[in-house]
């Protein structure tokens, strides 16, 4: 079924905000999710990223949603990553820091993983938050930090 990037998943997120990839783009890699990942997203605007939203009241977009596994795979992502089925998101929002964003979000929503990535101690504006949600009653509540996407230190350090 062809579906318009114009499509809202939720009141705030759009389609083409969930699956815009420039790696896609540049490489003519098709990034169009199935059915189960349209659910998946739809799912992550709803419980993730429109109450983040809502309670920061400032407008963001995702600088990362669905990837397919071959856009996955060109950017040199994990093959299990759950940005494949989804699940995931990557986003910041403008004048909040990404550990405030990371940790409002582990004291208020029900997440999978929560993880700052690529981020620095210290400095409140580095890397960005990944979040992920599964429906259902799957979700780990793990939190996690990483400052090179390689090694993972337990907890939200910031």
């Amino acid at each position: 079924m062809n579906r318009s990037n114009s499509e809202h998943l939720s009141p705030h997120f759009t389609l083409g905000e969930l699956t815009k990839s420039v790696q896609a783009l540049r490489l003519g890699i098709d990034n169009t999710p199935d059915e189960q990942a349209l659910k998946n997203l739809c799912a992550i605007c709803f419980n993730i990223l429109e109450p983040v939203r809502e309670h920061f009241g400032i407008p963001f977009t995702p600088s990362s949603g669905y990837r397919s596994p071959a856009v996955n795979e060109a950017i040199g992502s994990k093959p299990t990553s759950q940005h494949c089925l989804g699940q995931a998101a990557d986003f910041e929002i403008p004048g909040i820091s990404n550990l405030k964003l990371a940790e409002w979000i582990r004291g208020n929503l029900e997440f999978d993983q929560l993880i700052l990535e690529f981020h620095t101690p210290g400095d409140p504006n580095s890397g960005w938050v990944h979040c992920s949600y599964r429906s259902g009653d799957q979700n780990r509540k793990e939190c996690k930090t990483t400052q090179d996407g390689k090694n993972f230190s337990p907890g939200l350090i910031g």
